[in-house]
């Protein structure tokens, strides 16, 4: 084990805190702590413990079956070799850093947690773990680290609907005034929430489509990110529901239209600055920077197996809807797959970034942060060329030129994009053989799952799952 992984078992400084933790929760009025991670299939898994059982959860963790590495969203399972059987055992461990009282579910409160074999190895399907040490390796061998954020969109619907219908809980216009008004009290509940729980809010807005709102936070670091990720959405779907309300993040909760995105925001920092700002490369990117972006954008399609892992990701993923569905990159460039995000002049320094597009709340957030940055750090180890931008719609590109430029169509099912996944020894190494074959076995898993059906009941299968 690395110095960066958890320790189980007779860690006296972390009992002596989660005893002082637990004398503080009761105090606020916690019960229990949910212990929280995110599967293949993207769906957060949970067990939950009474506070005073914090201290010997944090000496020796809480049992949970391997088997939910091969879970699919419908809580069907699929095996490979090593997974999907019911033999075995892990440990859940919170990290106690990460504890957060929630504020809209009183008598609760919150932590991710990495997965420990009982031997006390790190389990090979823990994408926490994944993303940890590819952050560190990226520090190792590079001296970068990262700021991270995933955006969060989700559909609000009316919770009376008939059966699993969806119908919009708000009738307002597309980023309208209207909307707002009609969700206000649940919207400001939402932000108080949300700052009661330490979570840096940039913007909150209603989006393009029906019901649809998303929310903003703050850069963090990469793990850090990806917890908030998984937090933001326990708050928003706690608090809608006390306003009577249903939300989905599913990719897609219709057949037709705009679907729920789930953004990434990335920028690579060394000693303090930002490496997407000014350097002498495109729209004041240093050399490094476009590489990093050159290593995303040429695995872009293997890229989707991890980042839109569901088939109701292909609903969304449709050309001059904004999804960023072809390999193109651009400046402030929506539809393009890959957006360079320069920021305000004055502040550039502090938000330059990088938007990756392809990618919706059906991905774990920590593998598609690990695959994304293990993708861009390739890049950056072999100087990988950026190739020319692409401006406008790439969709209206003429084929001779789209051709000329690289820029094709992302992969248009999940078997095509299971197919250039297994192609990709960098991907694939990045985590590791036994989360990539269960990325692999559950995305065929799930492409089968909903053979025949036509758009729509792709979308009903996948409505409420997330």
């Amino acid at each position: 084990m690395s110095d960066s992984d958890p320790v189980p078992g007779g860690r006296p400084g972390e009992v002596e805190r989660a005893t002082a933790l637990t004398g503080e929760l009761t105090g606020r009025g916690v019960h229990g702590v949910v212990l929280a991670y995110v599967d293949t299939a993207g769906i957060a898994r949970v067990k939950t413990v009474p506070t005073a059982r914090l201290p010997a959860v944090v000496a020796w963790g809480v049992g949970m079956s391997p088997v939910f590495d091969t879970f699919l969203a419908d809580d069907s399972i699929v095996a490979t070799d090593v997974l999907g059987s019911p033999d075995g055992d892990l440990r859940l461990y919170p990290d106690l850093d990460r504890l957060t009282v929630l504020a809209a579910q009183p008598g609760w409160a919150w932590a991710p947690v990495d997965r420990i074999t009982q031997e006390g190895a790190p389990h090979p399907g823990c994408g926490r773990t994944v993303l940890r040490r590819t952050v560190a390796g990226a520090a190792e061998r590079h001296g970068i680290d990262f700021r991270a954020a995933v955006e969060i969109e989700w559909a609000v619907g009316c919770a009376d609907a008939a059966g699993d219908a969806f119908v919009p809980a708000v009738s307002g216009p597309a980023y309208g005034a209207a909307r707002q008004v009609e969700l206000s009290d649940c919207a400001a509940d939402l932000l108080a929430a949300l700052a009661a729980e330490g979570v840096e809010v940039e913007q909150f807005h209603p989006e393009y489509a029906a019901g649809q709102f998303e929310v903003s936070v703050g850069a963090l670091d990469p793990v850090a990110a990806a917890d908030h990720s998984v937090l933001v959405r326990q708050t928003i779907r706690a608090v809608s529901r006390r306003h009577g309300l249903r939300v989905s993040f599913a990719p897609a909760v219709l057949g037709q239209g705009v679907g729920n995105g789930g953004h990434l925001h990335l920028s690579a920092w060394r000693d303090g600055t930002n490496l997407h700002a000014g350097g002498t490369g495109r729209y004041g990117m240093t050399a490094e920077a476009e590489s990093f972006v050159a290593g995303i954008l040429g695995r872009l399609p293997a890229l989707t197996a991890v980042t839109a892992p569901s088939p109701a990701s292909r609903l969304r993923l449709r050309p001059s809807q904004w999804a960023g569905v072809f390999t193109a990159w651009g400046r402030e460039t929506r539809e393009a797959a890959l957006r360079v995000v320069t920021g305000t002049a004055g502040i550039r320094d502090r938000a330059a970034n990088l938007e990756v597009k392809p990618v919706d709340l059906a991905a774990n957030p920590y593998l598609a942060l690990a695959s994304v940055i293990a993708a861009g750090l390739d890049g950056l180890a072999s100087s990988a060329p950026l190739p020319e931008e692409t401006t406008g719609d790439p969709a209206r590109l003429d084929p001779g030129e789209a051709a000329a430029r690289g820029v094709r169509r992302l992969p248009v099912t999940l078997a095509e994009s299971v197919e250039a996944f297994r192609a990709d020894e960098v991907l694939r190494r990045a985590l590791g053989p036994v989360l990539a074959d269960a990325v692999t076995a559950v995305r065929l898993g799930e492409a089968g799952a909903v053979e025949g059906l036509d758009d729509d009941g792709v979308a009903a299968a996948y409505r409420w799952r997330y």
